[in-house]
């Protein structure tokens, strides 16, 4: 099986592949997560793996975007626990530092750890795999990397920090996107994205659907609708599968109120503890 993730080789994508999939399995490294849709879409690979929110950061913003822009399902999610290590020049000690690079959504879960040292500029670039990769290839003793462990192995370079995440409870979630749906035989959850007329009452009327058929929703994340200033499309995660009569009729209900209604995927429950 092929699956393609975002980052070079050593990113935290593709250690939540190989968690998720077993080692066995081949990774295909692209630039963007467009690039990723783009290598499902055109089955360049089985399937890909996206990471959608993390635990202190929030939301990935882009992926729901292109949740919505191509004709993916999702059809399963993993839970990766994230662990920083600040990274260096082999022989570099942490007192030499100066400068830190590392994907923007590394630095953020990184931030009361940064402001502890004295003197640091800290800089975004494309990848935390990637970041490495660049301190590697220039060669400068005073700048460091931000990444996982598995990333130091691969670029033979040194771990100067480890566990320097703002919290031990960080977690990313990822979904698992293919071509074609898939119906969870086990334990479900459910992916939509609707919009709504701009009118009062009209999200209450909504979310009454789910409410009154005590259904659970786990997430909620509003988006732009594209032309049309402050209004919105909802994205929500709930619990069970569309296959289910309650959650059927649920999305029957749903679709009396909703402009736009669309299911992204009903796929199994990842389950680990936090």
């Amino acid at each position: 099986m092929k699956v393609a993730f975002q980052g070079e080789h050593g990113a935290y994508s593709e250690v939540a592949v190989f968690e998720h999939f077993g080692e066995g399995v081949e990774a295909l490294p692209c630039e963007s997560f467009d690039d990723v849709f783009a290598a499902v879409s055109d089955e360049q690979c089985d399937c890909g793996l996206v990471p959608i929110e993390n635990s202190l950061a929030g939301s990935i913003h882009r992926n729901y975007d292109l949740l919505l822009h191509n004709r993916l399902h999702v059809i399963g999610e993993h839970y990766l626990r994230v662990s920083h290590c600040l990274i260096g020049l082999p022989g570099v000690r942490l007192d030499e530092i100066r400068r830190v690079i590392s994907h923007p959504q590394a630095l953020a879960q990184c931030e009361q750890y940064l402001r502890r040292l004295p003197g640091v500029r800290v800089d975004p670039v494309y990848d935390t795999a990637g970041s490495v990769k660049l301190v590697r290839e220039a060669g400068d003793r005073t700048t460091a990397a931000i990444a996982s462990q598995r990333a130091a192995q691969l670029y033979a370079m040194d771990v100067l920090d480890e566990k320097i995440e703002d919290s031990s409870s960080n977690f990313t979630r990822f979904l698992k996107i293919a071509c074609q749906p898939q119906q969870p035989q086990d334990e479900a959850k459910t992916s939509i994205v609707f919009a709504l007329k701009n009118q009062p009452g009209a999200l209450f009327r909504a979310l009454s659907v789910f409410a009154l058929r005590d259904i659970d929703l786990t997430k909620m994340e509003s988006r732009p609708l594209t032309g049309r200033p402050w209004e919105y499309f909802f994205y929500i995660d709930l619990l069970g599968s569309s296959g289910d009569q309650n959650v059927h009729n649920a999305l029957d209900n749903l679709e009396e109120y909703a402009t736009f209604l669309r299911v992204l995927g009903s796929y199994p429950r990842h389950r680990r503890d936090m």
